[in-house]
Parts: C-alpha cells; sequence; structure tokens
C-alpha cells in the first residue's frame, strides 16, 4: 500500500517536473520574446532619440547662426544708436541756439496779441476789425510758434489802430433805440474815443455788438460834421466811455434830496429857517452897527438906535444918584442885548440838530438795508441801493446844513458882542460922567 502510494507521489512529481520543465521553457520562450521586443524598441527609440538628436543639432545650429547674426546687428545697431544720440545732442543743442531768440519771440507776442485783445475787443476801434481780433485771439491761445502770417497779421493789427485812432469815419452799426427796437443807423467814430450820431456820444457794447444812446450827455459834445481838422472845441472821452457811464451814473442834486427820503427834507427845511434866521439877524445887526457909528460921530442928535436909547437914558434920566443911573443903563443894555441875540440860540439849537438828524437818517437807512439782506441776502447790491444811499446822504445834508448855520451863530455871535460892549462902554462912560458931576456939585 505505501509502496503504491510512494509511486503515485513519484509519478505526480514526475508529472509537475515535466510540467515545471514545460511551464520554464514557454517561460523562457516568452521572455526572450519580450526581450527580443525591448530591444526592437529600444533600438526604435535610439534611432528616433537619434533622429531628433540631429533636428535639435540643427535646431541648435541655426538658432546659434542666428544669434551670431543678431549679435553682429545688435553691435552694429548699438553703435548707430550711439551715434544717433550723439547726433540728436548736436541738433538739439543747435534747436536750442537757434530756437531761443524765437522762443522768446514767441512769448512776446502772445504777451502783446493778449494786451491788444483786451484792450481792443471790446472799443469802438475794434468795429469792423474782427479779422485782426481772431489772428490776436488765435496768437495768445497757441502753444506752438505762429505762422510768419500770423505775426505779420497781428503788426498789421497794430497799424490798423493807429490808423484808426487818428481818423474820423462813418460807419454803420447796429444801434438800439429807446424803445428796444435794433436798427443799422450811420454814425461817426472819432478814433478810439468814441461814437456819436445827431444826439451826442453813444454806448458801444462789445458783447452785443451794438450801440444806444447814454442817458447823460456831457457838455458840448462834437457834433456829426466834426473832421479831425475842426478847430472847434469839444468834449472828449479818452477812456473809452467809462467817464461817460459815470456821468450817467452820478445823481444830480435833486436826485440826492430825494434819496435822503423825508428826514433830508427835514434837513433843508432847518437849513431855510436857520438860513432866514441867520440872514434877518445879520442885517439887523450891520443896520444897528451902522447906526451905532453914526451915533457915536453925533452923540448931541440921538437916534433911533441902541447907543441912542442908552444915551437917552443919560439925557433924560431923573435919577437922585449915581447908583441907580448904572442901573437904569444897565436895564437898558441887556434890552438892547436881547434884541441882539434874537434868533441865536434857535440858529445855534439849529446847527446842534442837524447832524443829529442826519444820523437817525443813517440809522433809519442800515436798518433798512439789513432787513433787505435779511429777506432777500445780500446777493444783489441794488435791493440794497435804497437804503445806504438814505444812510449816507443824510448825514451829509447834516453835516452840510449845520457847517453854514455854526458859521453863522459864530460871526453873529461876535457881532452881537461886540455891540454890547461897545454900549457898555459907553454906558460905564456915562457913569463915570455922572460921577465926576456930582462931585464938582458937591
Amino acid at each position: 500500500m505505501k509502496i503504491e502510494m510512494n509511486k503515485g507521489r513519484m509519478t505526480v512529481l514526475s508529472m509537475l517536473l515535466v510540467l515545471s520543465s514545460h511551464v520554464q521553457a514557454d517561460l523562457l520562450k516568452t521572455t526572450k520574446q519580450v526581450r527580443e521586443q525591448q530591444q526592437i524598441e529600444n533600438r526604435a527609440r535610439e534611432h528616433a532619440f537619434q533622429a531628433d538628436e540631429q533636428a535639435l543639432l540643427k535646431l541648435r545650429d541655426q538658432l546659434v547662426f542666428k544669434r551670431q547674426k543678431l549679435d553682429l546687428n545688435i553691435a552694429k545697431l548699438t553703435e548707430q544708436f550711439s551715434d544717433n544720440e550723439q547726433l540728436l545732442a548736436q541738433t538739439e543743442e543747435k534747436l536750442h541756439l537757434e530756437s531761443g531768440s524765437l522762443g522768446e519771440l514767441f512769448g512776446v507776442a502772445r504777451q502783446v496779441a493778449k494786451e491788444f485783445q483786451s484792450s481792443h475787443e471790446d472799443t469802438v476801434s475794434a468795429i469792423g476789425e474782427e479779422e485782426f481780433i481772431a489772428n490776436a485771439e488765435f496768437i495768445a491761445a497757441a502753444k506752438t510758434l505762429p505762422s510768419k502770417s500770423h505775426l505779420y497779421a497781428l503788426w498789421e493789427a497794430f497799424n490798423r489802430q493807429l490808423a484808426i485812432g487818428s481818423s474820423v469815419t462813418m460807419l454803420d452799426v447796429s444801434y438800439v433805440k429807446p424803445d428796444g427796437i435794433v436798427i443799422n443807423k450811420p454814425v461817426l467814430r472819432i478814433g478810439s474815443f468814441g461814437l456819436i450820431d445827431e444826439n451826442g456820444y453813444l454806448d458801444w457794447s462789445g458783447e452785443r455788438r451794438g450801440a444806444k444812446s447814454y442817458d447823460v450827455q456831457p457838455p458840448n459834445p462834437p457834433p456829426m460834421g466834426v473832421t479831425m481838422s475842426h478847430q472847434k472845441l469839444a468834449t472828449l472821452d479818452p477812456s473809452g466811455g467809462k467817464l461817460l457811464e459815470q456821468l450817467s451814473l452820478t445823481p444830480t442834486l435833486q436826485e440826492r434830496v430825494k434819496q435822503a427820503g423825508v428826514i433830508g427834507k427835514v434837513i433843508l427845511v432847518l437849513l431855510s429857517i436857520g438860513l432866514l434866521i441867520g440872514l434877518t439877524q445879520g442885517i439887523f445887526l450891520l443896520i444897528s452897527r451902522l447906526k451905532i457909528n453914526a451915533q457915536l460921530k453925533d452923540k448931541e442928535n440921538i437916534g433911533s438906535n441902541a447907543l441912542g436909547r442908552v444915551l437917552g437914558v443919560y439925557k433924560y434920566d431923573q435919577s437922585p444918584n449915581v447908583e441907580a443911573l448904572e442901573l437904569r443903563l444897565y436895564e437898558t443894555i441887556l434890552d438892547e442885548q436881547q434884541k441882539l441875540e434874537r434868533g441865536l440860540s434857535m440858529l445855534k439849537l439849529l446847527a446842534a440838530l442837524s447832524p443829529m438828524l442826519g444820523l437817525l437818517g443813517t440809522v433809519t437807512g442800515m436798518i433798512e438795508t439789513f432787513q433787505v439782506i435779511t429777506q432777500f441776502g445780500n446777493a444783489d447790491p441794488k435791493m440794497m441801493a435804497s437804503g445806504i444811499s438814505t444812510a449816507l446822504i443824510t448825514t451829509v445834508l447834516g453835516l452840510t446844513a449845520a457847517m453854514p448855520m455854526l458859521f453863522m451863530h459864530n460871526v453873529l455871535s461876535t457881532q452881537a458882542e461886540n455891540v454890547r460892549t461897545l454900549l457898555e462902554k459907553q454906558g460905564v462912560g456915562l457913569v463915570a460922567q455922572r460921577a465926576e458931576q456930582d462931585v464938582r456939585i458937591s
């Protein structure tokens, strides 16, 4: 049994050995095939690598050639760049030297063009010269050197202005009538001073390109038929219309009084009363002084005057003693002094009251101005003009009224004091004369 089992095992082992040998033979064969396939693939890869290497070598050679060519080109361009830089520096230096005077000329031309534009574009001398004004505007706004034609045009514009300033020319301009209708009207341009028509000077507006009559004309305006050869004197405005505008804005005395309002009228009434009082009292003092001077020359004939009344008291006095006569004379002098100083206290009061009324008008006008500012703000000066005018003009009227009244009060007071002093001297002399007579009698 064991022998059979051993035989069986041996059979199996032999079978396994045979099978193993077959497997090893197949594996070896497969390995050889794989190895041969790998060798084939490796050789194919080597051929591919060699081909790629050849291509890369060829490409490298091409790139090296290109690099060498570029290096040569770079060296050439570098040398050319250096030469160009040197040439550019030399050219820039030459350009700077040659364009230095042109730059200064350009700056002067721009400045002159700006001055020409600002001083002539709104004047009467620019009428019909729009082309030259536009050329000046172009030069003033240019960022590059102006051309020779523009410079010549600017020079020609100055020549034209000189010619216009020394000539009288008839022109057709747009004229705005008082009712607002615009018409073309022939006017006379007198140099660069202004425009005139048959009614006088015209207000020219460069912005509206039209003219209108001034509200107030100066005295003796130039006539329409005037020429530069005429010797007739005429009123000219060298400011180009500014003085004429100011003439239109200057109010008359009646307008100033109207602007002062009720307080201004009250001040004028006080001034009239003060002048009337001063004039009346001044005439009275003058007549009194003339009569007194005449009485001093002839004391025997007692007249109707202050000194005559004093002398009459002495002549017709029946006083028993000197003291009574002195009191009678003093009483008479006081009566005459009252007449001499009549109205002077009122004149002084009016002189002191006028500035106070002017101050009242000032305060009232400022209150009105601040009310306007409170309601409408301070953006429009015209709305505040009424209050400011009242505030200023009433002060001026008050001071103007006070000064002559103070002067008259001082003069009249001095005259009255002189007359009173003269009467006192005469009275003292009469008292002394009576005292001497009493001494002789006693």
